[in-house]
């Protein structure tokens, strides 16, 4: 068992958003486990290596269960040792409440995350959420799904994609990781409405990739930037015990790990790259 939490958690709230989020009703044929499974069978013929594991079902309290993920940064931490993950700062279930990195611990429910909305990115595409533009180049252009995920049509793959809500103790707030205003250099990452908007999803960047550890850039769904897209970013120089904490932010990705079709490992910086673990945190 973890700890007790430092004075920024015994100071939160848990009061829940006021009004209704939209809430998605289109039902997908596959969940975000099985999807990425997936991809990762098509990355593994195309690079040699296996990402099996990188984005499986976890939960920060046992309340939240198997439904939930612990999300880490490669920065701060590995598979066997994420040591902080995603949380909402001072356990604030409102719009515009920061995302920080905190400490692991089992009966922290800010860290109680759920993908509560999962497919590929040409399903988020039909389901009116994310642009045109961004449906080319993420999902196959072509408006319809590859299983597995893979170079289609234009050459692109179909990404997997996915909402991240806050239940804390397994309750859905109706609240999502994302941005107030589409991504661009240095936008806060918060709490925003649920299936609302692009603002609110995230894509996983299948090209350009450290497949061999099972560590990725997560590309905002309001990305308006192809050739440097806006990804999940932890602040430079920043470390999750400062005060202030640092919040997530979004930031141009830092480099490349291959081509469309052979994929190298390479020069992503470890503060865009993320993974996510089993089981409930200790």
């Amino acid at each position: 068992m973890a700890g007790p939490q430092e004075a920024q958690h015994e100071a939160g709230t848990n009061s829940r958003a006021q009004g209704t989020a939209v809430v998605l009703r289109r039902e997908l044929s596959m969940g975000l486990k099985s999807k990425v499974f997936a991809a990762a069978a098509t990355l593994t013929l195309v690079g040699g290596v296996s990402t099996v594991g990188m984005l499986s079902a976890a939960a920060a309290t046992p309340s939240c269960g198997g439904a939930c993920v612990d999300i880490f940064s490669r920065e701060f931490g590995t598979h066997r040792s994420p040591n902080f993950v995603l949380d909402v700062h001072r356990q604030g279930a409102k719009v515009g409440q920061p995302m920080i990195l905190f400490r692991t611990s089992d009966t922290d429910p800010a860290e109680d995350i759920n993908a509560s909305f999962q497919g590929l990115t040409s399903d988020f595409f039909g389901a009116g959420l994310v642009s045109s533009a961004v449906e080319l180049h993420y999902g196959a252009g072509l408006g319809l799904s590859t299983t597995p995920p893979g170079p289609n049509g234009n050459g692109y793959p179909d990404d997997p994609a996915f909402e991240l809500e806050y239940t804390p103790f397994g309750v859905g707030s109706g609240l999502c990781v994302g941005v107030g205003r589409t991504a661009a250099q240095n936008t806060k990452v918060a709490l925003e409405p649920c299936g609302a908007s692009s603002k609110t999803v995230w894509i996983i960047d299948t090209l350009d990739t450290t497949i061999a550890h099972g560590y990725v850039p997560l590309i905002n769904g309001s990305d308006t930037n192809f050739s440097h897209p806006y990804v999940l970013t932890y602040p430079k120089n920043g470390y999750p015990t400062d005060k202030p904490r640092p919040q997530l932010i979004t930031q141009n990705l830092t480099g490349f790990t291959g081509n469309f079709l052979v994929p190298v490992l390479g020069t992503i910086n470890d503060n865009q790259l993320w993974g996510a673990d089993f089981g409930v945190l200790r």
